[in-house]
């Protein structure tokens, strides 16, 4: 493990990328704040967030995903420097890539694609209505 409580090969590559987009330790600017989210009394009482603020391009990230502060130091890290990526490279990140695929997924359907689905939905139902138990009866036969 190394300091950030990652494995060191994930450490080792962050530091890389920090390496090639010229972000040092010493130009960020490191709060630690209580962290806005589910957990209880723990993540209530222990500031566990992180808040990282790269000063030379005013880039801010804040980071509570985990309970425990070396990991939220890690991933603020990274999602600083994809930050810092996107900007440079002027390229789609993996996690705008993420945000955008989940916007598609929510996006409303329209009116032709709703009617379709209802169409097929009506035709199910039919098909159950008619699984209905057999009477049989002996009068019959």
């Amino acid at each position: 493990m190394g300091k950030f409580g990652v494995s060191q090969a994930k450490e080792k590559k962050l530091l890389e990328k920090m390496r090639r987009y010229k972000i040092r330790e010493k130009d960020l600017k490191e709060n630690f704040i209580s962290a806005a989210k589910k957990g209880g009394t723990k993540t209530n009482k222990t500031s566990s967030g992180v808040y990282l603020k790269h000063l030379p391009t005013g880039t801010e990230v804040k980071c509570s995903s985990s309970r425990s502060r070396p990991v939220n130091r890690f991933l603020a890290r990274r999602r600083l420097a994809d930050k810092i990526e996107n900007a440079v490279e002027g390229r789609k990140s993996r996690l705008q890539k993420k945000i955008e695929k989940i916007r598609r997924q929510k996006r409303k359907r329209s009116k032709r694609a709703k009617e379709k689905i209802l169409r097929e939905k009506k035709i199910n139902a039919e098909k159950k209505s008619l699984r209905g138990k057999v009477k049989y009866d002996e009068n019959k036969t």
